[in-house]
């Protein structure tokens, strides 16, 4: 039978068992197979992952609230098969908040919704490594907060070439009067994103940052892309992806793990960290809580009313 514990403000995962429940109030959380090595390398186990979210949920949740959850569950660690779940599995526990969204195919499915630390909890349990969160919260779900651009090195690309051209596209944004916020993205690359008003739709939201990055992928030639195709674009660019700002996409969500060598994790960081050089593996499951502690949430600015951009007047 799982040890059941009560779980008190800091959660503790327990270590000495395999198989635990921890109690929230009325709600209980199952965690299982919390021995499991899911980055055997390195001897990070499920239970390591599970006390990293409970670490730093207190930054991390106000990020992924009220928003759908795309579940991408690697049951078997780190660098084994993986495979994307939307519709909140069953059975699951009652309090399990579901979005539901209403696509073009005719379909309905139900998103989970992580709202607090027993559902964070739960989705980790999951498999769940890296959270991939919907861009617009669940009560308007094609009217985003945000809009982001994705930089992604080509083949032959450096990660230096990367911060440069993270530093180009905050520039451009500077320009523009619009504030932007930098994180790495964990796997190769840098993710800058923009708080916006409510207000445009998804495909207005895409528009503009399609226009953005054609714009400063033909200034910088040299150095960037804004090439949709894998194909035609040229080796040794960094790609600024703005078709990740589209209907349905996903990027890996502020302070999530990764499943890549070393365990990285998907941190903000100043422009400053950018301008002196950073590495991706700097930020880490080993690390990054501690500095947290420090440091933290660079990122609240993007969870602000105030400090938007109202983006039609760009439109």
């Amino acid at each position: 039978m799982p040890q059941k514990l009560k779980a008190q403000s800091a959660v503790t995962i327990p270590r000495d068992v395999n198989d635990a429940t921890l109690r929230f109030g009325r709600r209980e959380v199952a965690l299982t197979n919390l021995n499991k090595l899911f980055w055997p390398d390195l001897r990070i186990t499920k239970r390591d992952l599970l006390q990293y979210y409970a670490d730093v949920a207190d930054v991390l949740l106000p990020h992924v609230k009220d928003r759908a959850m795309v579940m991408k569950r690697y049951p078997n660690g780190a660098y084994k098969e993986f495979f994307f779940m939307k519709r909140a599995p069953t059975p699951r526990p009652e309090w399990i908040e579901l979005c539901t969204i209403h696509h073009s195919s005719g379909n309905v499915i139900d998103f989970p919704m992580i709202q607090d630390v027993p559902s964070l909890l739960w989705v980790i349990n999951l498999g769940c490594i890296d959270l991939n969160q919907w861009y617009a919260r669940c009560d308007d779900v094609d009217r985003p907060d945000y809009l982001h651009f994705d930089l992604d090195p080509v083949p032959g690309a450096t990660f230096g070439q990367v911060l440069e051209s993270a530093l180009v596209v905050h520039e451009a944004l500077e320009k523009l009067r619009m504030p932007s916020f930098a994180k790495t993205t964990g796997s190769r690359g840098i993710h800058v994103y923009v708080p916006i008003v409510r207000g445009p739709t998804q495909k207005d939201v895409w528009t503009f940052a399609k226009a953005l990055g054609l714009s400063v992928a033909a200034q910088n030639p040299k150095l960037l892309t804004a090439i949709y195709k894998t194909a035609n674009r040229p080796k040794g660019h960094v790609l600024v992806d703005y078709n990740q700002n589209a209907w349905g996409r996903t990027l890996a969500s502020i302070y999530s793990v990764r499943p890549k060598p070393r365990a990285p994790v998907s941190t903000p960081v100043t422009w400053r960290e950018i301008e002196r050089g950073l590495r991706i593996e700097d930020f880490r499951i080993d690390n990054v809580a501690a500095r947290v502690r420090k440091l933290g949430d660079l990122w609240k600015p993007l969870l602000a009313r105030t400090g938007r951009v109202r983006l039609e007047k760009y439109l």
